[in-house]
């Protein structure tokens, strides 16, 4: 368990001295808004792109991935729905936002700097695909009935296309297909521009996590535990629990990607859940959603980590 911690371990301390940093006021808010915009739109796009374009396409685009993982999410999606929906007789607003959250990870800001640690540049390849199911299927699809739970004269169809349209504008989305192209077309760039690349692609780990603790500041658990905890339930238990069955019935894969698929699927919910569910006013609910499932991950990854470690044909 000691060397689980070391990979685990210092994940977890960057997020908290990111939120100890914010909470004493070394950074504020602002501040580390600008660095999350700054992954999002060089950081993490450069280091998608980099990855995909020093693979062969064949390689990348790995449709059982795909499957297990794009499967797996949809169950955790519907079953998180018809729990909160059916069983505790919510709105299908908040509904919806409880699906997302327990389908869609952090995958870029904590799931990428862990994966790294344990796969090395391969953890790109998994990440690229985990993306395309979340902001093609899960996000999408959340939204799109969140929407719809409070705009009942537009249709689902018509807003499942709204929020592709704004998912085809989000600088990951545009690398990954980049990527693919340079990938397929065999291109390179000069070498004075991949190197640029790189400089960009090597800072993503330790801001995204440093952003990440700092977004944890100010929210607030109390009176909403209760509910929260059986998201967090969702989102680190049944969906890598889901998505790792799914591996079990596609068939086989490399090692790498089967590790990528149920880490990933284990991570806490993406960091701007909240912010996804401002505009129908479950902001605060959706805060303490993620900052208790945040903080019970540390736990559960390191337990995923070492499950994988003990299981044959699980190691790279």
């Amino acid at each position: 368990m000691l060397n689980i911690l070391t990979i685990t371990g210092p994940i977890y301390l960057v997020i908290a001295l990111g939120f100890a940093a914010t909470y004493r006021g070394l950074f504020s808010k602002l501040d580390g808004q600008v660095l999350g915009r700054f992954v999002l739109h060089f950081a993490l796009p450069a280091m998608l792109f980099n990855t995909l374009t020093q693979r062969d396409f064949a390689e990348v685009m790995n449709p059982r991935y795909l499957i297990a993982y794009g499967v797996g999410s949809v169950f955790s999606f519907a079953l998180g729905f018809g729990v909160w929906r059916v069983w505790r007789k919510k709105s299908l607003t908040q509904s919806s936002l409880v699906a997302m959250g327990v389908s869609s990870a952090n995958s870029g800001y904590v799931g990428y700097p862990i994966l790294l640690q344990l796969l090395g540049p391969a953890a790109g390849v998994g990440l690229a695909l985990t993306v395309l199911v979340e902001n093609l299927v899960t996000i999408p699809l959340a939204l799109a009935m969140a929407e719809s739970g409070e705009t009942a004269h537009l249709s689902w169809r018509h807003t499942v296309l709204q929020s592709l349209k704004r998912m085809a504008k989000i600088p990951m989305m545009q690398a990954i297909v980049l990527g693919f192209a340079f990938s397929i077309l065999g291109w390179h760039l000069p070498e004075v521009l991949s190197k640029t690349v790189n400089l960009f692609a090597a800072s993503t780990a330790a801001i995204a996590l440093f952003v990440n603790g700092g977004s944890l500041v100010g929210m607030r658990v109390l009176g909403l535990i209760q509910e929260v905890r059986w998201i967090a339930i969702g989102k680190l238990v049944v969906h890598p629990l889901a998505v790792g069955l799914m591996l079990m019935v596609v068939g086989p894969m490399e090692p790498s990607l089967k590790i990528s698929a149920v880490l990933l699927a284990g991570m806490p919910m993406l960091g701007i859940y909240p912010l996804l569910a401002q505009r129908h006013g479950e902001e605060g609910f959706c805060a303490a959603a993620l900052l208790v499932t945040t903080v019970a991950s540390f736990f559960t990854v390191s337990l995923i980590v070492w499950a994988m470690g003990e299981l044959p044909g699980w190691h790279v």
